[in-house]
């Protein structure tokens, strides 16, 4: 297996975080009338999962792509 369908592989893992981290069960539970550090932590909570979504995202396009992965079968 090469490193591309890894990488391919944890995109999609990412998307399915993204889509749990931004679904309703989630949202509802930070959905509070409380501020932290002055900001509602709705908007806390959002940010704070936007941002770790585009840092894992770097994480996983900045992994080597051209050297392949050894395979675990040989």
């Amino acid at each position: 297996m090469t490193r591309d369908k890894i990488n391919g592989r944890r995109l999609v893992g990412l998307f399915l975080l993204g889509m749990l981290l931004f679904n309703f069960p989630l949202l509802y539970l930070f959905n509070r009338p409380v501020l932290a550090l002055g900001i509602p932590v709705l908007y806390l909570y959002l940010f704070a999962s936007w941002s770790l979504i585009i840092f894992l995202m770097l994480m996983v396009s900045r992994s080597r792509s051209d050297t392949p992965f050894p395979d675990q079968s040989e």
